[in-house]
């Protein structure tokens, strides 16, 4: 019967993990998704934002990446929960578990998305959706939206109509009648901007982008413009990538606890990103040739500045005192609010090029940051850290700094619930 693709969809991923958690984990009487709830940071922490919200909570208007002040405004009930990514993670491995009891070709698209190729796993694909829909709710406690098609486009496309807990599907036959009516703001790649030049051409619809001459989309978005038009059409040859791609480039940032004006501490906190990014670096045999810094300044003004190395590394010393010398260059004095640390140009050939007069032994360098890895990882991350961060630990009205900065920050990888009111 040709090729088949399903799109699994976590239907409001984090807030049904949390609910479920609460309900079958720690005796909770509330499914938080039959309420206005949502998850959501810390206002005080400065990454106060909804991450997901409950069904019960569009009608207030409320929206993914909003601040929660915003949200509250709109609702002042709204019953919020902290983040917990380590929940996220282990919920989306047991939802994993039962995908490959059907296929192992799966890309795991995100955390709550995943590709399946059905091809020749079943001869009724729309029966074995609602196979797997039921099972997931069944044995997981969540929902799922599964979408079935020929292509992946079509599939993830499917899997947005209508929620939670269906199965939809979008064979090319039922293109003119599922897909075509809905506003071309839902076609797959059409974002905002693309969005608006769409308006301004008298397109709002994906069928009138359908029905569009490419050469005309081509004059006013390029290359892009075909591409869409393609998608209208439901034209996709992707295939389902189970090995996901090898990183081109590795970075991490992080909102500072306060605005900061002095620039030893800034460069505290970019060694804690250089710490983070050179672990990730070694842990993948990667070397970087290209670092970049980021600030975003108290007023939310981004800048940027990056450097060519002389040789490309994987060692915190080197990556902190490149972000440095371009910190030094870039910063105007403004107080700074978020800092990041990029990386590019990265190889994985394993060959150091030595230089006449090295500033540092690397060999030796390598062996001993390979060691806090090692130690690191066996007895976790607090097990070592540089001197300099426990002095932000113990002296008074000095900010806490993560000595592993950037990433999922801390208070995210987890939740203490018993400083929860569990509903």
């Amino acid at each position: 019967m040709g090729r088949v693709i399903f799109h699994i969809d976590v239907n409001s991923a984090f807030l049904s993990w949390e609910a479920v958690y609460r309900l079958y984990h720690l005796g909770g009487t509330l499914d938080l998704r039959t309420v206005p709830s949502a998850v959501g940071g810390d206002q005080e922490k400065r990454h106060g934002i909804i991450l997901a919200k409950s069904n019960p909570s569009r009608k207030y208007g409320i929206r993914t990446g909003e601040t929660v002040l915003e949200a509250k405004q709109k609702c002042p009930d709204l019953i919020l929960v902290p983040p917990n990514y380590s929940l996220y993670d282990r919920s989306s491995k047991a939802l994993m578990k039962i995908l490959r009891d059907y296929t192992d070709r799966i890309e795991l698209y995100s955390i709550d998305e995943a590709f399946l190729d059905m091809t020749g796993c079943s001869r009724e694909p729309e029966k074995t959706a609602h196979e797997i829909r039921n099972r997931v709710r069944e044995e997981l406690g969540f929902t799922v939206n599964v979408g079935v098609s020929c292509n992946k486009l079509l599939a993830k496309m499917a899997s947005d109509f209508t929620k939670p807990d269906r199965v939809h599907t979008l064979w090319p036959r039922e293109i003119p009648d599922k897909m075509w009516p809905l506003p071309v703001g839902d076609l797959f790649y059409v974002g905002h901007a693309s969005k608006r030049k769409l308006y301004d051409l008298g397109i709002h619809t994906i069928g009138q982008l359908a029905a569009m001459e490419p050469k005309y989309l081509r004059a006013v978005m390029k290359s892009h413009g075909i591409l869409i038009w393609q998608y209208a059409h439901g034209l996709d040859d992707s295939p389902v990538v189970t090995e996901p791609p090898l990183q081109k480039g590795y970075g991490n940032s992080l909102t500072t606890p306060r605005d900061v004006t002095e620039p030893w501490l800034a460069k505290q906190f970019l060694l804690s990103l250089a710490e983070t990014v050179s672990a990730r670096l070694r842990a993948d045999g990667a070397k970087a040739g290209v670092v970049s810094i980021s600030i975003r300044d108290y007023n939310l003004v981004f800048t940027g500045h990056q450097m060519m190395l002389r040789t490309p590394t994987d060692l915190t010393v080197e990556i902190h005192e490149a972000a440095c010398r371009l910190f030094d260059e870039l910063w105007t004095g403004l107080p700074i609010r978020h800092l990041g640390i990029h990386t590019g140009a990265v190889s994985r050939d394993g060959v150091r090029q030595y230089e006449m007069f090295e500033k540092v032994d690397y060999d030796k360098q390598r062996k001993a940051e390979e060691a806090v890895d090692a130690l690191r990882k066996r007895y976790g991350a607090d097990s070592v850290m540089r001197a300099c961060f426990l002095e932000s630990r113990t002296e008074p009205g000095r900010p806490w700094i993560d000595h592993m900065g950037g990433g999922i920050s801390r208070e995210k990888r987890t939740v203490d619930y018993t400083r929860e009111n569990v509903l």
